[in-house]
């Protein structure tokens, strides 16, 4: 009988060390991506989608600008552009990053919903956002004159987003 009920209780707890071992596990990792917060945006040097050149040298203008990686594929980009547009007429430069996509289609995205971007630079393979730290699209930084990083946000920026996070990052980092 003793045996018996050893053996019952081995499965929970095995599955509860499991789970011990990978919360401590999971919870030591640095999120590498907010560690770019506060620090220079990576160097760049893209070709454009449509022949031009995307580079750092961008981000080092006058002015509060933000980099959007994005990829025609990804429907919460497509939920978020209304909101990239917006800022656009604000007077907020985007540059784009188009993530692991088919140049043609990437082109077709932005001639259905309009085009947000001051350049926009093409990521294939993905380089330029590992080396930014990018998670997933869309992923949206903004940057400062001196192109530091002073905010980093994953996902879809929605209306309320816009208003409550976005505008008042950038009304402060412009003052």
């Amino acid at each position: 009988m003793a045996k018996l009920n050893l053996m019952m209780l081995a499965p929970p707890v095995v599955f509860a060390g499991l789970v011990g071992v990978l919360a401590f596990g999971l919870g030591g990792n640095e999120d590498t991506a907010s560690a770019r917060q506060g620090g220079a945006a990576p160097a760049l040097f893209l070709s454009d989608l449509q022949g031009n050149t995307f580079t750092s040298d961008d981000l080092m203008a006058p002015g509060v600008k933000l980099v959007n990686f994005w990829a025609s594929w990804c429907a919460p980009c497509r939920a978020e552009h209304a909101q990239l547009e917006q800022l656009r007429e604000d007077g907020v430069p985007i540059y784009g990053i188009n993530y692991k996509d088919d140049p043609a289609d990437a082109l077709a995205f932005l001639d259905e919903l309009g085009n947000p971007y001051e350049a926009l630079g093409a990521d294939p393979n993905a380089r330029t956002a590992l080396e930014w730290g990018v998670a997933g699209v869309p992923e949206t930084y903004v940057i400062d004159g001196d192109g530091t990083i002073i905010f980093r946000f994953a996902g879809p920026i929605t209306p309320s987003i816009l208003a409550s996070t976005f505008e008042p990052i950038i009304a402060e980092a412009q003052e």
